[in-house]
């Protein structure tokens, strides 16, 4: 059996930076994903696309922020078990928690973290009759080597950030980018808007809307694409199209632990430490709900802070912890590492 102080579910970026929130406070963590490398999302379905919201980055592509982020945490010494599922919880007499993996794997902590992102997911695709003929022939539902796509014809459909990014970045890639949306208003970000408008302006991006595409047409492979605009249809050549209306997101095996849950997400308590109605196990990053919540990474990083102060308390009853701060304090490492402050800096505050 594998003894941790945090169990943390979910192996994507909250996940990884609560390895090092634990790590300041001396807590050990192991982490469980079903994905076979850590990352989440980050490298499994978008490790090339950019992101533009993380502190101190004006742009990161999210593999390389994976890439960061367990450099960082590699320090404190995480476990991992990947490539399994968490399946089922069981509180035990101490109150410490015992989580068993489908494949058998068990792991016993008194605290549990569940960071798992979206959960299980799988992305929404157009009612298109005959799009499965067409899938991994021309048709792709999430972007993972942009390469792929250089000098040819793309065609995008979504009205949301992940279109109008992946449209953007596409423009320098591909030898035609189209945009297609049934909407003339986009949700994406307001500077994507901007952006977009600014490339299609230069025409280096077409845009298409209010519109849809309502067929697909090739021999072996995909050849074009039927739009339907208003009352007009018509055939676009393309040697991809790709359809981002968002991921259907799963809790799995999650739903049925007891934990209440809203609208597909875990209800916490986001006044104190983002613990679920279930004491000993906490829920942070997108996989959590609350008033006024943002599923942003960012946000999981703040969440995740928090968490690990909440569960120092439950692992060290009666025990205080004075916050120390990294510029003043360095950090000390599990493997014998010690990351000194600056002299300048420890002078300065004192």
């Amino acid at each position: 059996m594998i003894t941790t102080d945090i169990l943390i579910i979910g192996a994507g970026p909250t996940g990884l930076f609560t390895v090092f929130e634990a790590g300041l406070l001396k807590l050990k963590c192991h982490l469980i994903d079903a994905l076979p490398q850590p990352g989440g999302q980050c490298s499994e379905i978008y490790p090339k696309k950019p992101i533009y919201d993380i502190p101190a980055y004006p742009e990161i592509l999210a593999g390389d922020l994976t890439d960061k982020l367990m450099e960082q945490c590699k320090q404190f010494e995480p476990g991992f078990t990947l490539g399994e599922r968490a399946e089922t919880i069981e509180k035990q007499e101490d109150g410490s928690f015992i989580v068993t993996t489908n494949k058998g794997t068990k792991h016993k902590a008194p605290v549990v973290a569940i960071a798992g992102g979206l959960g299980s997911f799988e992305p929404r695709k157009p009612l298109i009759d005959n799009i499965a003929d067409y899938e991994d022939k021309g048709v792709e539902y999430m972007i993972k080597e942009p390469e792929m796509y250089r000098g040819k014809k793309v065609v995008i459909a979504g009205g949301g950030d992940s279109a109008l990014d992946w449209s953007i970045f596409l423009a320098d890639v591909a030898s035609e980018v189209t945009l297609i949306h049934r909407r003339n208003e986009f949700r994406g970000h307001l500077d994507s808007v901007e952006k977009l408008q600014e490339l299609k302006s230069a025409s280096k991006i077409n845009l298409i809307t209010p519109a849809e595409v309502i067929g697909l047409e090739g021999e072996q492979e995909l050849e074009s694409v039927v739009i339907k605009q208003e009352t007009k249809v018509f055939k676009k050549e393309c040697d991809h199209f790709i359809p981002l209306f968002g991921l259907s997101p799963k809790l799995g095996p999650i739903a049925d632990w007891g934990l209440e849950i809203e609208k597909n997400a875990i209800v916490v308590n986001n006044a104190l430490d983002y613990q679920t109605n279930i004491p000993g196990i906490f829920a942070i990053g997108d996989v959590n709900t609350y008033p006024g919540k943002l599923k942003l990474i960012l946000c999981g990083f703040h969440e995740a802070t928090l968490m690990c102060q909440a569960a120092y308390q439950i692992i060290n009853p009666g025990k205080r912890y004075v916050l120390k701060y990294t510029t003043v304090s360095g950090v000390d490492g599990f493997d014998g590492t010690r990351k000194e402050a600056p002299k300048a800096v420890v002078k300065a505050i004192e």
